[in-house]
Order: structure tokens, then sequence, then C-alpha cells
């Protein structure tokens, strides 16, 4: 089951299983159309509504900046060990924080995994809950992300404040 949100870095997807968030992604806007009319009509599944509509009023708070950090049930796509043990570091980094990838390799004990670590943040599903956009290149620069640079500016100057 999903969901297409606004917010103020454009069209969100959000879609959740029975047992939670599965995907928080950036949706090109001719896209959101197309997503729409392939949407299953008349899905009661009541747990995955519950789950996005936490979600929404969760990122909604967020972008306000009434919010720092999510409390959601989450089931993310199966992935490789390396990449669920970069994502799990993720979550440690604190709202306002930012590391580099060169420091989740060290945490993760794979000091010469740095780019390994910037594919596993730019194969992460769950975008602004679990937190890539607060991991810099190692001269403190901004890295890739799936939103954009101007996105992962947008969402680490929301976070100074």
């Amino acid at each position: 089951m999903f969901r297409l949100i606004d917010s103020p870095l454009g069209p969100l997807r959000l879609q959740a299983s029975p047992r939670g968030l599965s995907r928080v992604e950036f949706t090109a806007t001719g896209a959101l159309q197309e997503a729409a009319d392939s949407a299953v009509k008349g899905d009661s599944e009541k747990h995955s509504a519950a789950v996005l509509d936490a979600a929404q009023t969760q990122l909604a708070e967020y972008f306000a900046g009434r919010h720092r950090a999510f409390e959601l049930p989450l089931d993310p796509p199966r992935t490789t060990d390396f990449r669920a043990a970069v994502h799990a570091q993720l979550m440690k980094i604190a709202y306002g924080e930012t590391v580099t990838y060169r420091d989740v390799a060290k945490k993760l004990g794979r000091p010469g995994a740095t780019r390994a670590v910037g594919s596993a943040c730019g194969a992460n599903p769950l975008l602004i809950v679990r937190p890539c956009h607060r991991v810099l290149r190692s001269d403190g620069r901004l890295g890739g992300y799936a939103g954009g640079l101007d996105a992962k500016r947008f969402l680490l100057t929301l976070e100074e404040n």
C-alpha cells in the first residue's frame, strides 16, 4: 500500500506493508498520476494505512521543524548484510549531526569501505526517516543524494535550526 504526499522537497511516495513503513522516496511530479493509477483500489489493510497516516503526520511535523526522531515501525526491503549494517548506522546519527562516509566505514570496522558506504546510502529505501542526508564526503562537502543536492542542503539547514 502506498500514499503520495506533498513536501517542501516535492512529491514523496510512502509505502508500507502490514509490518511497517518500507519506503520513502522522491517521486517525479509527472510520475504521480501514473503511480496513483496503479494503486490498488479498495485496499483494506488497516495497519498499513495507520503506518502511512503516522508517517505522513511525522514527516509534516519534521518539515515544520517540530519533529526530530521518527517513531514508526519499519519494514525495509531485504538487502545485503553490509548495506543493512550501514543503514543501522544511519539510524544512530543524531538530529542535526553530520558524519562522513569514512566515519561510518570506520564504525563498521571497514575503514577502506568508504565508497561502499556511499553506495549503501544511495540504496537507502527510507530516505529522510533513515537519515542518509546527514552523511557527508570526507572533505565535509555534500555527497550525492537521491533527492539532489538542493534537497540535501534543505534537510541539513532544517536540522541546524
